[in-house]
């Protein structure tokens, strides 16, 4: 057996097991994969070249930032194909279908106004900035991924500390995420109800980095496979 994104295309296989929990099963069972599924491999592709974060902008109008990492965890419909929301290109908008993760990753991409049924418009890729950070007498650096994830209150609202200005002073709000993410901010003294301010912003050296996803044809019905997900299926 081998895993769905090793084989090469044009080849027919047959689903033989699914790795992963109940949400990744479900997952792949709305594409209409699992266990005993007969598939043709069309294509194993290159998503973008990318290593940074991205820029989406909601249905509410505001604009987001999604790390690199959260936005291979969301797949949209677009003129009646599911495929992952990093195939889009700048200008292009999907309705989004499913957000992996379970309902920890739903409730973080709820923050930033991002949930399933929802229409985004994919607005630029981004280099993946270093922002340096003043709280108390500590300076600490960050990519802006990594930031995007930190909301600070400014005039009553929440904004991810990324569209602070260069030497502007906001309150944290609230840090969207797992705990380990919170330890690792709290370690560096960014918790809620702390004082930051952003002290510069520096765009790094470019550094492609390519993702990959599976297309492949059930009967007639092509689906998109992001490569989380093809790495769950084992085939033969």
């Amino acid at each position: 057996m081998k895993l769905l994104n090793e084989v090469e295309p044009e080849v027919v296989v047959t689903v033989k097991k699914v790795e992963g929990g109940s949400e990744t099963k479900g997952h792949l069972s709305e594409l209409g994969i699992s266990e005993g599924t007969e598939l043709t491999v069309v294509a194993t592709e290159p998503v973008h070249v990318h290593a940074g974060p991205i820029a989406l902008k909601t249905a509410a109008g505001t604009e987001a930032v999604v790390a690199r990492g959260w936005a291979d965890k969301v797949y949209v419909e677009k003129g009646g194909e599911t495929l992952p929301l990093l195939r889009l290109e700048a200008g292009e908008k999907g309705t989004v279908k499913t957000l992996e993760g379970g309902k920890t990753f739903e409730d973080n991409f709820a923050e930033l106004g991002i949930e399933k049924g929802i229409e985004v418009e994919f607005l630029r890729h981004l280099p993946d900035d270093t922002l340096t950070f003043k709280i108390d007498d500590s300076e600490v650096s960050m990519g802006e991924g990594q930031a995007s994830k930190v909301l600070v209150e400014r005039d009553g609202k929440n904004i991810q500390i990324n569209y602070l200005a260069e030497g502007e002073k906001a309150k944290i709000s609230k840090i969207i995420g797992g705990t380990s993410l919170k330890d690792k901010f709290e370690q560096l003294g960014m918790v809620e109800g702390k004082e930051i301010t952003l002290v510069k912003k520096e765009t790094p050296a470019p550094r492609p980095k390519m993702g990959t996803y599976v297309l492949a044809k059930i009967g007639e019905q092509l689906v998109t496979i992001g490569r989380g997900l093809a790495e769950k299926v084992q085939v033969e």
